[in-house]
């Protein structure tokens, strides 16, 4: 394996590197306000890339400032290209324009290819709606252009309502375990290795919510199933992705680093429930970051 200039393979790397391609938003805890403390928190490096800039995120929120940084974008990974930088993962959130796709494509291509690894992680957050609709700034082009991002991935981590749009299947709750199995193998046909579901129906135990995986490479399907609460945060969906990435660049496996995500997540949203802020700030992440250096409590994930 080729060494950076360090002298360095990517494994051998005492604090590993991340370029984190997501929106930051000035108020509210979502994509790069969350993902940036919680992959800090588990001790790897995070390189910025915002891909928009907005006074507040879109959740709950109206006439917002939004700014697309995607001629921004082009130029900041040039100067990186010129500074022959190398990343253990490239982790992609929300974009600001379907142009974006073509210039993040690009980067992976250069950054995860150009530098001859092949342990560079790939990650793509196909943030683009919920509760079975896109997003205010979301249209079909996008949905299109998302799904070329997503036969660029080793990982992605769409949410129910995205997996839909994804695979341009009616939003159905009702679906039924086989059938969902089928969604997160069609998926992976797609181009990822592994495919996770957030926010996908239980049809057990309709109390409940549940994450379900797909790993291609040893073709095994995995659920950890947690208690529903009735409240929506913004954000959510940005920093469970952002615990996945994290885990797994410590070494976790796939099952292990869902406990963990879901784990974190519903001790934040049980942290926030109790209080009055308004939802739609998101939960209140500095109450638990502590507990991702904490070791995980493998107790949850089983075989779908």
């Amino acid at each position: 394996m080729r060494k950076n200039q360090e002298g360095e393979t990517l494994k051998q790397r005492s604090v590993k590197r991340v370029a984190a391609i997501h929106d930051l938003s000035g108020f509210g805890r979502s994509s790069l306000a969350v993902v940036v403390p919680i992959i800090s928190t588990m001790g790897i490096q995070v390189c910025s890339v915002p891909t928009a800039v907005l006074s507040t995120h879109t959740g709950g929120f109206e006439e917002y400032s939004f700014v697309d940084l995607t001629d921004n974008m082009t130029h900041m990974f040039d100067h990186w290209e010129k500074l022959n930088l190398d990343f253990n993962c490239i982790y992609s959130g929300f974009l600001g324009s379907p142009r974006q796709v073509d210039i993040i494509s690009d980067f992976i291509d250069k950054f995860a290819i150009r530098n001859g690894y092949t342990d560079t992680l790939v990650v793509v957050d196909p943030v683009m709606a919920d509760e079975g609709e896109l997003y205010s700034t979301m249209d079909q082009e996008m949905v299109k252009r998302m799904r070329d991002l997503v036969g660029k991935a080793d990982i992605i981590t769409p949410n129910f309502t995205e997996a839909a749009y994804l695979l341009d299947k009616p939003y159905d709750t009702d679906l039924d375990k086989d059938t969902l199995k089928e969604w997160l193998y069609e998926l992976s046909q797609m181009g990822p290795e592994k495919v996770i579901i957030t926010s996908a129906p239980t049809w057990e135990t309709p109390e409940k919510t549940s994450v379900v995986a797909y790993n291609q490479e040893d073709e095994r399907y995995w659920k950890v199933t947690c208690d529903y609460i009735p409240a929506q945060y913004p954000g959510t969906g940005d920093a469970f992705a952002s615990v996945i990435v994290g885990s797994l660049l410590q070494g976790d496996n796939l099952p292990i680093s869902l406990d963990r995500g879901v784990q974190f997540i519903t001790a934040a949203i049980r942290a926030s429930y109790g209080e009055t802020l308004p939802k739609r700030e998101g939960v209140l992440l500095e109450k638990v970051l502590d507990n991702l250096k904490m070791p995980v409590l493998v107790s949850s994930y089983e075989l779908l």
